[in-house]
């Protein structure tokens, strides 16, 4: 399996290259308003996809986003794959082909369920092929002619495969959690039916591998609908997926509609159809519907995916074929899928070999893994999965924690991607970073201006104010980060701006998103907002990575320091894991209880940050620069932050004080 483990901080670049006067470029154009606030995007609307212009940048694209669906779904890191325990029972056999019941725990205590179909007057070892359904009445079961799964099923074994046809969850013998299991405590560690579903089309691939007549090499894909969704997704992550094919599902205007289809983050800055690229080179045919959303595929899905074909010089690899019907997996789509897998796994092109003839199929009541009989001992229920996974979570979290100086670098590239894929935040290029006018370098003076990253949407005003004492070598610019926003440190005699001026600083602050003269009033009640939308907390994680970054990039700045008072305190910490190396950062933290859920879901919502690893993480990400802590409360876990200054060898390089320091103590540390 393709799961990355390399990572490295979003490219720092060189902060060495002079700019006009403040070293600032007036390149671009920044949005009236801020988009963030007033475009809130949804599954329901059209969405574009241009693939980048070399195969380089794809490929840098690509990883990005199987680190994106794997975080979003609580799978980086990779949990541990504990036994299978499979049991293959109840056997029927059929003349060409064979249905065995089978069960095994893709976590212990939680089972997958299904059945297997095998050749039968044949010589394996047979390619293997997973097979999950959507959301029809009947399951796994469902036969009528808009879809039939024991059709394909039975079909695919006639011709020479090993099929696992198994449940979604809360579906038929999948019966230990509801399907439709979702809440935002859960969002905070990536847990959901999505997450539980492409976890077990992952164990599935296992189970399929630990078969003697499998091979191994040969394994494929394919499901419609709701199915569809779990075929791509498994195909994007999982490259022992070697033929793929998403039935009526990839849509540039519908992106799933059901809550297995839909988990926190998933599709930030993205979509259907730029996650089914991610099969590219692969085989993938897209099979779509004239009367449902994939209704445009030839026209406009197709080729985007084709494009990338096209960049990997594979293009013959990636077919269309639309089937004039509602939305289905009947008799035609089926037969398009076996002459496709037909072509690329078993190597015949002869399409008459492929068409579909009369099956049987069997009584539920024979082929139901549970009918009549109770789960497993010890099967847990949906709270105890629920318990299971947190504890387990947090045993992997503990078992990475850095004990010396080759732990440090191995923690920081297993945990960089969960951490800035949670947060949906990157420290921007200097040179994307543009404003919305000159900066005058009159010293002694204020200015207001607005920042933003190019393309990105965002609209960040700030000020800043300029020190009467003449530059030497380049300002120390101290960043001031306040829940009230800038309006805070604006009245004419504030203490903290006139004792940071004669100090000689250059001083800027800013309105983070949805604070100060940034308030936005957000529509956040679509149950699946946060899978096409970060929180108002993560925007302004971003927000001070881009003010960050805008002072990095100025010629007169030689050293910053980062302030975050009261809650900011929070945002500046998360921030301060993405940025380039600060000269000092001092943060509040507001007596935050850093390791309880209820703490995050009140005052710092950002989903999948405690599957992350949260401010334990952050902290050990961030080079080890000055750093004060203070209004711990002895509620916010700092010792691991201790741990990695001492492996450093610059513990004095690190304060932390349980109570709230004075203005006075907080200046010093920043001299």
């Amino acid at each position: 399996m393709n799961v990355l483990t390399s990572f490295t901080l979003l490219t720092l670049v060189s902060f060495l290259v002079l700019f006009d006067t403040v070293g600032i470029s007036q390149e671009g154009s920044l949005p009236d308003v801020d988009r963030r606030a007033t475009e809130i995007r949804n599954l329901d609307m059209p969405y574009t996809f241009q693939p980048p212009k070399t195969k380089e940048e794809w490929l840098a694209r690509a990883q990005y986003l199987r680190q994106q669906i794997l975080v979003s779904a609580g799978l980086w890191p990779l949990p541990e794959k504990t036994p299978l325990n499979p049991q293959i029972f109840g056997k029927i056999e059929r003349g060409e082909y064979s249905i065995e019941k089978v069960y095994f725990e893709s976590y212990p205590g939680f089972y997958v369920t299904g059945n297997l179909y095998r050749p039968l007057g044949k010589a394996g070892p047979f390619p293997g092929i997973r097979t999950p359904h959507g959301h029809w009445e009947s399951g796994r079961w469902e036969n009528s002619e808009l879809g039939s799964i024991p059709a394909r099923c039975i079909s695919f074994a006639r011709q020479g495969y090993v099929i696992f046809s198994y449940d979604m969850v809360g579906y038929n013998d999948s019966r230990q959690v509801d399907h439709r299991f979702i809440g935002k405590p859960l969002s905070l560690w990536g847990i959901g039916p999505l997450a539980l579903q492409l976890w077990n089309s992952i164990r599935s691939a296992d189970f399929l591998e630990s078969l003697p007549d499998v091979d191994k090499n040969r394994l494929s894909c394919t499901g419609a609908s709701g199915g569809g969704t779990q075929t791509f997704l498994l195909t994007a992550v999982d490259d022992r997926i070697k033929v793929s094919a998403p039935v009526n599902m990839i849509s540039h205007y519908m992106q799933g509609g059901d809550v297995c289809e839909n988990i926190s983050n998933l599709r930030l800055d993205t979509n259907n159809m730029e996650i089914g690229a991610l099969m590219a080179p692969r085989p993938l045919l897209m099979v779509s519907a004239a009367g449902d959303w994939t209704r445009d595929t030839p026209r406009v899905e197709f080729p985007a995916i084709q494009s990338v074909y096209k960049l990997l010089g594979a293009e013959d690899k990636v077919h269309t074929i639309q089937i004039f019907a509602e939305h289905n997996y009947n008799r035609e789509s089926r037969e398009a899928v076996y002459s496709w897998f037909g072509k690329w796994i078993l190597e015949q092109k002869d399409e008459s070999l492929f068409k579909e003839k009369a099956f049987h199929v069997e009584f539920p009541a024979d082929v139901l893994v549970f009918y009549g009989r109770d789960l497993p001992q010890g099967a847990k229920t949906q709270q105890q999965l629920i318990d299971y996974l947190i504890e387990s979570y947090q045993r992997q979290i503990i078992a990475l924690q850095p004990h010396d100086v080759a732990s440090l670098a191995r923690f920081r590239e297993l945990m960089g991607p969960a951490l800035q894929h949670s947060l949906a935040a990157q420290y921007p290029d200097p040179r994307e970073v543009i404003v919305s006018q000159p900066i005058s370098p009159n010293s002694g003076s204020s200015q207001e201006f607005t920042i933003g990253r190019r393309n990105a949407a965002d609209r960040v005003p700030a000020t800043l104010w300029t020190p009467r004492t003449g530059r030497g070598h380049g300002f120390t610019a101290t960043l001031l980060i306040h829940p009230q926003g800038k309006t805070a440190f604006q009245s004419q005699n504030n203490s903290v701006i006139n004792s940071l001026l004669k100090l000689g600083h250059l001083v800027m602050s800013v309105d983070t998103f949805n604070t100060g003269t940034a308030k936005a009033n957000r529509d956040m009640s679509d149950p699946f907002f946060t899978t096409y939308n970060r929180t108002d907390d993560a925007n302004r994680v971003q927000d001070i990575l881009t003010a960050i970054s805008y002072l990095k990039k100025r010629s007169d700045i030689s050293a910053l320091n980062l302030v975050g008072f009261e809650e900011a305190g929070l945002w500046c910490l998360l921030a301060r894991s993405l940025a380039p190396e600060l000269h000092c950062t001092v943060a509040d933290v507001a007596q935050f209880k850093s390791q309880e859920d209820e703490a995050y879901l009140d005052q710092l919502y950002i989903p999948l940050i405690r599957r992350a690893g949260e401010f334990r993480t952050a902290l050990t990400l961030a080079p080890t620069s000055r750093l004060l802590i203070h209004n711990t409360g002895g509620q916010f876990d700092t010792q691991w932050v201790k741990t990695v200054y001492q492996l450093s060898r610059v513990d004095s390089a690190l304060r932390i004080e349980s109570g709230k320091l004075s203005q006075t103590e907080l200046l010093s540390w920043l001299k």
